[in-house]
C-alpha cells in the first residue's frame, strides 16, 4: 500500500493515513473486502508508532470505511461507495461555501475565485 507521510504537513500522521486510505477506497484503488496491512506491518513500513496506525484504523472503522475482524485483520467495508463519495462532496460543499462567504464579504469576484480554485486544484 502506497502511503506517503509528510513530516512538514500540518496534518497529524494518523490523519494523513486515514485521508489516503479513504481516497484509495473512493477512487476504487481498494475494493470492498480487500485486506489492509496489519497495524504493525503498516507502522513498520511507514516507520511510525503502532499507536498511530491503530488510531488511523479506528477512525476508518468509525467512519465506516473498514471493518476489523478479530484474529483476521482489517478489510475495506462493504459499504455503498457512492454514499461515501456523497459525504465527501458534502464536506467540499461546506468548505467552498465558507470560501464564497469570505470572497463576497471581501469584494472578491467570481472570476477571481474560480481562478484561485483552479490554481489550487492544479497544484494539489
Amino acid at each position: 500500500m502506497d502511503i506517503l507521510i509528510s513530516n512538514s504537513s500540518g496534518k497529524p500522521i494518523y490523519e494523513q493515513i486515514t485521508t489516503q486510505i479513504k481516497n484509495m477506497i473512493i477512487s476504487g484503488a481498494l475494493s470492498e473486502g480487500d485486506a489492509l496491512p496489519s497495524m504493525r506491518l503498516l507502522a513498520k513500513e511507514l516507520r511510525i508508532s503502532v499507536i498511530t496506525t491503530k488510531r488511523a484504523y479506528e477512525e476508518l472503522e468509525r467512519d465506516g470505511f473498514i471493518e476489523t475482524v478479530t484474529g483476521k485483520g482489517s478489510f475495506v467495508a462493504r459499504k455503498n461507495v457512492e454514499f461515501i463519495r456523497e459525504e465527501q462532496l458534502r464536506i467540499v460543499e461546506q468548505t467552498l461555501q465558507k470560501a464564497v462567504d469570505v470572497a463576497k464579504s471581501s469584494a472578491i469576484g467570481l472570476e477571481e475565485l474560480i481562478e484561485l480554485l483552479t490554481i489550487l486544484y492544479q497544484e494539489g
